[in-house]
């Protein structure tokens, strides 16, 4: 029984592992004089690396082999997978005839991500026993990778496998570093841990249907990936705008405001520490 239990405890890491190997196999295509195909193939890696993080968290929870180790473990692996690779890729795919600018570019989403999990870590010692929270503080680096990957996923699909035209490293240098300081940024995106089958669900499910046949039918349909990624990212900019508006309506409202606003913004940073220290061997699916 021992033994048993001692083996349920490497089962997560594994998870975590896989996905360090996926990240190194994408840095190992990006390698050389890589062309489209091996792009395509890191792009893919990286990709499959995502699922397998998704998985190593949820799997410790079933079986109730979370520890420390596991956080540190997973927080590595995505330094690897969802920021070393990613950054490779897109400077190797469109930021390279940049120069040093592109070169930087890709450096500063790989040292954001970094950042991004180093500020996971602290707030996790904090609140060891935190989570099951509604956001995220900051956009989660698995899901900004997401973005990079599922944008040149897209372009290889929609292109035929032709290489990115002249001209759009800008918009693509633009677009990374965008990615890079939502990743320090406090910006709250949801963890859509608090959502249940209703009726407001089904009606955001079912536009997000509709929106991705129109996508699929008017464009391509390897384009529903990136805009259903571009949705989230959306939607965390928007709520953190409505919120800061709000709170700047409640205090020109009434002088006492001001100190309920304090208060309310002290209990919502704690809440969103514990938000994004949450339980488990690797803390929350996207850290």
């Amino acid at each position: 029984m021992m033994k048993l239990r001692k083996l349920m405890f490497v089962l997560p890491n594994l998870f975590t592992v896989t996905s360090i190997f996926c990240g190194f196999y994408a840095i190992t295509l990006c390698s050389g004089e890589a062309g489209p195909v091996q792009l395509y193939q890191a792009a893919l890696a990286i990709f499959f690396a995502m699922f397998f993080d998704g998985f190593d968290g949820r799997v410790a929870r079933l079986t109730k082999t979370q520890s420390d180790f596991g956080v540190q473990l997973d927080s590595l692996a995505d330094v690897i997978s969802f920021g070393a690779a990613p950054g490779l890729l897109v400077y190797k795919w469109a930021l390279a005839p940049l120069g040093f600018a592109g070169l930087f570019i890709s450096f500063a989403f790989a040292a954001c991500g970094a950042l991004r999990l180093a500020r996971f870590n602290v707030l996790a010692a904090r609140n060891p026993h935190g989570g099951g929270g509604r956001f995220f503080v900051g956009l989660p680096i698995p899901i900004a990778a997401g973005m990079l990957v599922s944008v040149i996923i897209s372009h290889h699909a929609a292109a035929g496998g032709a290489p990115l035209r002249e001209g759009a490293a800008v918009p693509v240098a633009v677009a990374v570093a965008g990615l890079a300081l939502l990743m320090v940024s406090t910006v709250r995106y949801r963890t859509f841990k608090d959502a249940r089958p209703n009726r407001r669900s089904a009606l955001v499910f079912m536009l997000m249907v509709l929106g991705g046949v129109v996508i699929a039918t008017q464009f391509h349909p390897a384009w529903v990936l990136v805009a259903c990624c571009g949705a989230y990212l959306a939607l965390g900019l928007v709520e953190s705008a409505v919120h800061v508006r709000s709170h700047l309506v409640a205090r020109k409202v009434a002088p006492g405001a001001v100190a309920v606003a304090a208060v309310i913004d002290e209990d919502e940073d704690e809440e969103d520490a514990e938000d994004d220290a949450g339980p488990g061997n690797d803390g929350p699916a996207y850290l």
